[in-house]
């Protein structure tokens, strides 16, 4: 049975640098401004603390390369949390059928970290419920996903799937990381 439909949001998220093409990618700062021009939404780009610059100074360059798990608590989870402050409950996107680490994520729950409510609204959502929803929908998407990335983070950690590879096996290759931080 698929899904029924999903309004679109009031407000969307994105955490993102606009001085570093290095990190959010300029398919993604596209996708961002076509979600504006399109919807009935308020689209806010978080930003983290430091500019790459500001960070390569405090941390060295590349952090992403040496240790990727602060990295992304300093450009993507922090900004979120700060976004988050004032709010009572949270959404995401997350999907069962995206990685193995998802498969019991509940549509409804408490997220500790954040003391907040956390939904799931698509958690249920197969990829092919997905697509007919887009194409149904007329929904915008990243054209990185029909480039061969079915799961896009950062621009330095995100690489191109090989055919029959796990759809996350492009985020932070070679490493035995799997999340952000951003739904864990």
């Amino acid at each position: 049975m698929r899904p029924g439909p999903v309004p679109p949001p009031r407000r969307a998220t994105r955490a993102g640098d606009e001085d570093s093409p290095g990190r959010g990618g300029p398919e993604t700062l596209q996708t961002r401004d076509a979600v504006a021009s399109t919807y009935d939404v308020t689209v806010r780009t978080l930003e983290p603390s430091q500019s790459v610059a500001e960070q390569d100074a405090t941390y060295g360059a590349n952090l992403f390369e040496r240790d990727p798990d602060l990295c992304c608590a300093l450009r993507k989870t922090h900004p979120l949390d700060e976004a988050l402050d004032g709010y009572e409950a949270w959404a995401t996107g997350v999907r069962r059928s995206e990685a193995i680490t998802r498969r019991d994520t509940p549509v409804v729950s408490f997220d500790e970290r954040r003391e907040r409510i956390k939904v799931a609204p698509i958690v249920a959502w197969s990829d092919a419920d997905v697509e007919a929803y887009i194409a149904e929908h007329a929904i915008v998407t990243n054209p990185l996903l029909t480039q061969g990335y079915p799961s896009i983070g950062c621009a330095t950690c995100t690489r191109r799937v090989a055919p029959g590879e796990d759809a996350r096996a492009g985020r932070w290759a070679g490493r035995d990381k799997v999340e952000c931080g951003i739904n864990t």
